[in-house]
């Protein structure tokens, strides 16, 4: 009868062993491998060899590894232009070709505003050398200060042509350092404009890492982490487009050269937490003390009296609505920052502190009260 018909031999049923598991398609599964101590030491050491060549792997990779995440991080914060135009009803590829040519106009603007300054600068210097030399030699005290300390014998020890090599060692590193900064800002640029257009996919598939049961939670946190370091960009470049504003009117009403150029410098520094608005600060007051005693102080007054109104008004205002980090923890955050990462570090720590914050809030602290 049917029923009394011998199961085929694929569908046999287990017992246990593994030679009574079904064959299938490529025979039956051998026995597990026994775990002696050769094979746990073996396992050990092929771990600590791929950990240590995973190492050197990151280390070599650093450089390149940080223009990655430079541009990840502009994505981040360019994502909501794109998702602004894209509510216009433009399709997604016009939308990040606008931010794009919009970024790179900004860029080329700003080395135009500040690439002619800086020749013509260079020119008049070169030009003024032989001058300020000569005024240096009429001076009684710089000849006194040349002939008591020997500084002609010294500046012929050093014009020999082991020296000059070095010199000129010097300008090639000047020349691979400026083609390396060339190479690397068209690099980010490249990046942020692939990491843009393919922003929602690069989303799906990091939320699609995460278990089934948690993925709605954690694509809402991931989503509310990416809207507060978009929020950060968006209130940074306001900052830094108040601070830059500010310093044309200033520099335009006290008649400083170039005043364009300072604002462009301005407004940039003022992108760095912390130390930027001063670095600003200092360089467009030496320009003003080159210009002249009174330009240099009003500079200085200036700088203190905006600083206090952009440290005390205006930052707080804008970072408590887009970040909602306190003022202690924005400073902290931006000390470490620099200490660990540099200038990048700086950038990336407020909304880092502004993630942390969130993730402990929605996450750490809950679990700790459920324990």
């Amino acid at each position: 009868m049917e029923d009394d018909a011998a199961p085929p031999a694929d569908t046999a049923p287990a017992t246990g062993d593994p030679a009574d598991a079904p064959s299938g398609r490529y025979g039956h599964p051998g026995p597990p491998l026994r775990r002696g101590p050769f094979l746990v030491g073996f396992t050990g050491a092929l771990g600590v060899l791929l950990a240590y060549a995973a190492f050197l792997a990151v280390r070599n990779a650093a450089s390149m590894l940080v223009l990655i995440f430079v541009a990840l991080f502009l994505a981040i914060g360019l994502n909501p232009a794109v998702v602004r135009l894209r509510s216009w009803g433009l399709p997604r590829g016009l939308a990040v070709a606008i931010v794009a040519l919009t970024v790179l106009s900004l860029l080329c603007g700003g080395l135009f505003a500040l690439v002619p300054p800086l020749l013509t600068q260079s020119a008049e210097f070169i030009d003024h050398l032989p001058s300020y030399l000569e005024e240096l030699r009429r001076n009684k005290a710089v000849n006194d200060l040349v002939e008591r300390y020997h500084l002609m014998d010294r500046v012929q020890s050093v014009a020999n042509p082991d020296i000059v090599g070095q010199a000129l060692g010097g300008v090639f590193g000047g020349a691979r350092l400026v083609f390396g900064t060339l190479f690397n800002v068209l690099t980010v640029l490249v990046l942020t404009i692939y990491f843009l257009a393919a922003f929602d996919r690069i989303k799906t598939i990091a939320y699609s890492l995460a278990p089934a049961s948690r993925r709605q939670r954690v694509r809402l946190i991931g989503d509310e982490i990416l809207a507060k370091v978009g929020a950060y960009m968006v209130g940074a470049l306001a900052i830094a487009l108040v601070a830059g504003l500010a310093t044309f009117v200033f520099a335009t009403i006290v008649d400083l050269r170039y005043p364009f150029a300072l604002a462009i410098v301005v407004a940039v520094c003022d992108l760095i937490p912390q130390i930027g608005a001063t670095l600003g600060a200092v360089i467009v007051s030496l320009v003003g003390f080159a210009t002249s005693l009174p330009a240099g102080i009003a500079c200085l007054v200036f700088f203190i009296i905006y600083q206090q109104v952009e440290n005390y008004l205006i930052y707080p205002k804008v970072m408590r609505r887009s970040v909602e980090v306190s003022d202690v923890a924005a400073i902290v955050a931006a000390l470490l920052g620099v200490a660990l990462f540099g200038v990048i570090g700086a950038l990336v720590a407020i909304p880092a502190v502004a993630a942390i914050q969130l993730i402990f809030r929605e996450v750490v602290l809950p679990r700790q009260q459920q324990r």
